[in-house]
């Protein structure tokens, strides 16, 4: 173990469960190392709403996922961030401005001609900003994760409502293909154009609204690559994360959350051949885990450099002296409605 290995384990053995470190599945093999838990998103909500114990909550990721641990613990839980500037594109891609203007719009049924108020409800990707959740709680709506993104948005089908789902155009549309929702009824609201660049007719027809927004990553992955796959390695089995565009998912043998492509390797036969199309240090570390049962390959290299800001270094420095400067909060007003969209979601899954 390094000298910043030692004196990480030296505080974890002090604080003991006064400490709780979270580390998403995308961090390095070394910082992983020091966490208590390792999850994807869902999973680490989770485990930040069930922990009572713990004063400080460092959290290896990016500053939504800490938003969201912040949420969801206790008052005298404090949550830190060891780079507070590890934020997600993706995130934002969706501001508050906006998505009430969306809502003005759709709750209005364009030009009056279709649609009542409560026609729509919103489901936002839990990578997404405080304020976006709390807009989402207050209008009704629930958070989702790649986990549960289907059984979220049929929560919202089975009161008879119509998804809005932000920000991530791509898992929007494969979600609703896995629910058998054709793509005629499926329509991309832009906020860049006025109404999201649709109109009334459009709102007549579809089931599911995406906005338009994307994963850095996972947008990277295109139908190419799985053709040199198949060309190269016709014997590889092929699953992508679905935040990955639609023409990419289709060709594929499978799609998944993070959790669920770890799923699918660990139950895949002995001497398999898999390519992966997700953040390429989760992929690193599976081949890792799994060499000499099965090859794992990366669809392409892809990295997520806002995780790849957190390190040893930085964990440590927030270790030694919790610096104001990386504690993370959310407002009390925001938090409540945050915390409403994402009770929801616990709820329902």
């Amino acid at each position: 173990m390094s000298d910043i290995g030692g004196q990480i384990a030296d505080i974890r053995r002090e604080l003991g469960d006064k400490l709780l470190i979270l580390g998403h599945h995308y961090q390095r093999s070394s910082v992983l190392g020091h966490c208590d838990e390792k999850g994807d998103s869902l999973a680490l909500a989770r485990l930040a709403g069930l922990n009572k114990t713990a004063e400080k909550i460092v959290f290896c990721g990016v500053k939504f996922m800490a938003e969201s641990a912040d949420v969801l613990s206790g008052s005298n839980q404090t949550v830190f961030i060891p780079d507070p500037m590890a934020g997600c594109p993706m995130a934002q891609m969706a501001d508050a401005e906006s998505m009430s203007r969306a809502r003005e719009f759709l709750q209005a049924g364009g030009d009056h001609a279709y649609g009542l108020a409560g026609d729509w409800l919103p489901v936002v990707y839990v990578n997404s900003t405080a304020e976006i959740k709390a807009a989402c709680g207050e209008w009704g709506g629930s958070t989702c994760t790649s986990s549960n993104s289907a059984k979220v948005f049929e929560w919202v089908f089975g009161q008879g409502k119509k998804v809005f789902f932000l920000p991530d155009e791509h898992l929007g549309w494969n979600t609703g293909a896995d629910l058998g929702v054709p793509d005629d009824e499926i329509r991309l609201y832009d906020p860049r154009f006025e109404n999201g660049g649709l109109d009334a007719d459009d709102l007549a027809v579809a089931r599911i609204i995406v906005w338009k927004g994307f994963c850095l990553v996972h947008q990277r992955f295109v139908v190419e690559h799985v053709e040199h796959v198949r060309h190269e390695r016709p014997e590889a089995k092929i699953i992508v994360h679905p935040e990955s565009p639609k023409e990419v998912v289709r060709i594929c043998d499978a799609h998944g959350s993070t959790a669920q492509i770890i799923e699918y390797v660990e139950a895949v036969a002995d001497g398999s051949t898999i390519v992966i199309g997700t953040e390429v240090n989760l992929v690193e570390r599976l081949a890792e885990e799994h060499k000499g049962r099965v090859e794992i390959l990366a669809l392409s290299p892809s990295v997520c450099a806002n995780m790849a800001k957190i390190n040893e270094n930085n964990l440590l420095d927030v270790l030694k002296t919790f610096p104001a400067e990386s504690e993370v909060h959310v407002d009390v007003a925001v938090a409540e409605n945050s915390r409403l969209a994402l009770e929801r979601m616990l709820a329902a899954t």
